[in-house]
């Protein structure tokens, strides 16, 4: 690709693939498909346009307890319906709950958080957490905070204020370094993820965790698994599950054993016809459930693509499809 369409250029392909820069067309289906998503197998991003906006007044998120994921799902469900303008919705079940606040590392705030939870009658242990993001001008978050506590307190939300929200903030990019910490400990961590409608949201859930916790079992090895919804539609939301497992006492067993627990869960995710990945692509972990979410005829369509525009297989081969 010379050059990609980006907000006003024009892109050619072998010198006949053509998007002129109208802001919208409805001449056919829109080529840019074929790179977009396709991980570098049909077409490499050369070039975009970032819009810069400026930071808005007001970018807060509050944390919010309900008394079951019952309550909480179907809260962020009427959240994620009702239009209210909101940056961001994430709820955590209550394994992921407990894990978050066990990993704080402020025993005495979380000691009166918890006294403060079970005087508005909420139990600690099976508490899930959200976190609202209000964002914009003060009054569109004033607004926005007004309406969306109405929905929350109709499912028993209690709110816990921003303290939470910017204690997420700080903390949301010491994952990686975590992980690096447990696995001199001698154990390993990783995550997938999903999306379903939501009729199907806390079935697979329960499914993908239930798959993750007795995958390794034959082995007489448990597995710890946890999720959250990280993501939220008016149609359904993403669901990103996290497990932890122990090293083996060679690499080998220990991949071994990782590729035990994906493919448990993936089986779980596809059974339960969720897609199998909401965001992080395809690559190599995924080729395998691939015709299952595009079908037959999606696979030999894209192999008829790649053989067409790529039929020396320069372009990264081995993604998407074998």
């Amino acid at each position: 690709i010379e050059q990609l369409y980006a907000g006003g250029e024009v892109a050619t392909f072998k010198g006949q693939l053509k998007l002129p820069p109208f802001p919208a067309s409805a001449a056919g289906p829109d080529l840019r498909q074929l790179v977009l998503g396709s991980e570098g197998r049909m077409g490499i991003l050369t070039r975009i346009i970032v819009n810069i906006l400026p930071l808005p007044d007001v970018n807060d998120i509050h944390g919010i307890f309900f008394p079951s994921w019952d309550y909480a799902s179907k809260s962020v469900q009427a959240l994620a319906q009702s239009q209210i303008s909101l940056s961001m919705i994430r709820l955590s079940n209550a394994q992921e709950t407990a894990a978050n606040l066990a990993l704080a590392g402020h025993a005495q705030q979380i000691k009166w958080l918890k006294r403060f939870l079970r005087f508005r009658g909420i139990d600690p242990e099976l508490a899930c957490m959200g976190l609202i993001g209000y964002i914009g001008t003060a009054r569109q978050a004033r607004v926005a905070r007004s309406e969306a506590g109405s929905i929350i307190r109709r499912f028993k939300g209690v709110s816990a204020g921003k303290r939470i929200g910017d204690a997420w903030k700080k903390n949301r990019f010491r994952s990686a370094y975590l992980r690096n910490t447990l696995w001199e400990l001698g154990y390993a961590v990783d995550t997938l993820e999903t999306a379903v409608n939501w009729d199907k949201v806390t079935i697979t859930m329960n499914r993908v965790e239930d798959a993750l916790m007795h995958a390794l079992e034959p082995v007489n090895e448990r597995v710890l698994a946890f999720s959250h919804l990280s993501h939220v539609y008016a149609t359904g939301a993403s669901i990103y599950t996290t497990f932890v497992f122990r090293l083996s006492d060679t690499p080998q067993k220990t991949l071994d054993h990782w590729r035990k627990l994906k493919q448990a869960a993936s089986q779980a995710i596809v059974k339960a016809g969720g897609t199998i990945s909401h965001h992080h692509g395809i690559g190599r972990d995924h080729k395998p459930y691939l015709e299952a979410e595009k079908g037959a005829v999606g696979v030999n369509t894209l192999r008829q693509m790649f053989a067409y525009l790529d039929p020396n297989r320069q372009m990264n081969p081995g993604k998407l499809l074998p």
